[in-house]
């Protein structure tokens, strides 16, 4: 290899650094995979006090959003009487997005029924994940999804 072409190898890996490291700074170690504890965001308020609601903040625009509703769906129905699971398209009703602190989409704000907020997750969340949670929050899963 010779000197120019190394000049550029070492160039580009100091710039991926930087990148990286200015991501890391700016955003914290990477994106949050799992439920983070509502911290901050304690004095924000179910907009339906008085059952445990999931409330999906994204878009049917986005990528992990699109691949989220047909699991939204099912878990409205299957959690029916239980809890509620909502979702709100940020692009096209802004001000929700400022309301709820939205950074990224999707992101997941789970209420307890008292309509506090109680845990927040940004990205893709799974089927499991979302029962795991809604579990913890003391909603009884249904039948088929007590396995999980």
């Amino acid at each position: 290899m010779n000197a120019n072409v190394k000049k550029v190898f070492i160039a580009a890996a100091v710039i991926l650094a930087a990148v990286v490291l200015w991501n890391m700074f700016q955003y914290g170690t990477g994106p949050k995979t799992d439920m983070q504890p509502a911290s901050g965001n304690a004095a924000l308020k179910s907009p339906v006090p008085g059952k445990v609601l999931m409330l999906d903040l994204g878009s049917d625009e986005c990528k992990p959003c699109i691949m989220m509703a047909p699991i939204l769906e099912e878990l409205k129905k299957a959690y029916a009487g239980r809890a509620r699971i909502m979702f709100i398209d940020v692009w096209k009703n802004r001000d929700e997005a400022k309301k709820y602190g939205i950074q990224a989409i999707p992101t997941q704000i789970f209420f307890n029924a008292k309509g506090e907020e109680v845990a927040r997750h940004t990205g893709f969340m799974d089927k499991e994940s979302i029962v795991r949670q809604l579990t913890r929050m003391g909603v009884e899963p249904p039948e088929k999804y007590k396995d999980f």
